[in-house]
């Protein structure tokens, strides 16, 4: 006997991790607290701020609830302030930047120099021969604090800082050039590949992201194709981006990708008109009737009602009406 069960495949409810890259003016930050405004749905999130508090920055352009994380920025104390924003029962949390988690004061290269000098002190010879141990702990504790991660209750967003690398490379010669790599994120390696989706911004055209690597324009390194109607290329990642991003996680379709009704199955201009006659005789419980409108029909607007659905929408503005 076993208490091992199966049961039909369903996504829903499923949290995501996100993660947004770039450089100085690339947009990682701004993109993230629009996302983060969306997946949040009029909610206040968290922002994890590691930056000096210069995500307060964005306060007169966003609502969220602001943390400081100060060193040393070890994988324990990043797991801490994420676990209370999740017990404080926030939808959303950023954090910025994951990027002192790797290369901040405290963070694993700094833990992982620590190791070399407590294993082989000063003495070169002996530091070589034991740098791969050396990363034995920092690399535990990163593993530990993406294992519990990938648990939350909450959709997280990191941003990631980026620097420009240089590879080496054999020209027709033979001999060993260094050549451009492009820019690369500052994170323990291959985080970006564990998110759900990942950017990587450009600052000459902020938040914007291209399939392809377009030069000049962010690219995703990782955007499985479900999720690619949530973040339209050549347009700006904003609130609608979380907005989609949060439905696909509840289970749903992101809006772009559902089949628009046939033409002839919608209502006519005159019958929108009627309906927008009636509805501006209960503005104040319109907002409430288009969160039933879409969650009935799918419609966002008057427009795109099926006329299969005309009498129930009557009804209900009609109950709306004289309630």
């Amino acid at each position: 006997m076993t208490n091992f069960t199966f049961r039909p495949s369903a996504r829903e409810n499923v949290h995501v991790i996100a993660g947004f890259i770039g450089g100085t003016g690339s947009g990682k930050t701004f993109s993230a607290l629009r996302v983060a405004t969306g997946l949040a749905a009029g909610k206040k999130f968290a922002v994890i701020d590691t930056e000096a508090r210069r995500s307060l920055h964005y306060a007169d352009r966003f609502s969220f609830e602001h943390g400081d994380l100060t060193p040393p920025f070890t994988p324990e104390r990043y797991l801490e302030a994420i676990l209370a924003a999740e017990a404080a029962g926030f939808p959303v949390a950023v954090v910025d930047s994951m990027s002192h988690e790797h290369a901040g004061e405290g963070g694993l290269l700094d833990w992982q120099e620590s190791e070399l000098q407590r294993m082989a002190g000063e003495d070169a010879s002996k530091r070589e021969r034991v740098k791969f141990a050396a990363w034995i702990k920092p690399k535990m504790a990163h593993k530990k604090m993406l294992q519990r991660l990938l648990q939350l209750r909450m959709h997280l967003i990191f941003c990631f800082r980026a620097e420009p690398k240089m590879k080496p490379q054999k020209d027709d010669k033979g001999k060993i050039q260094f050549v451009d790599a492009g820019w690369l994120p500052v994170c323990a390696k291959g985080l970006e590949f564990e998110l759900t989706v990942s950017f990587l911004l450009s600052h000459e055209h902020p938040g914007i992201y291209r399939i392809g690597g377009e030069p000049g324009y962010g690219q995703a390194i990782k955007l499985p194709e479900g999720l690619r109607p949530c973040f339209p290329e050549g347009k700006p990642i904003d609130e609608s981006c979380g907005q989609r991003l949060a439905e696909w996680a509840r289970g749903g379709v992101p809006v772009e990708a559902r089949a628009a009704p046939p033409t002839a199955t919608l209502i006519s201009e005159s019958q929108a008109a009627d309906l927008k006659s009636m509805l501006e005789e209960m503005k104040p419980r319109a907002r409430e009737f288009f969160q039933w409108l879409k969650d009935e029909t799918g419609a966002e607007r008057l427009t795109q009602i099926p006329l299969t659905a005309l009498k129930d929408v009557v009804a209900k503005l009609d109950t709306l009406r004289r309630s």
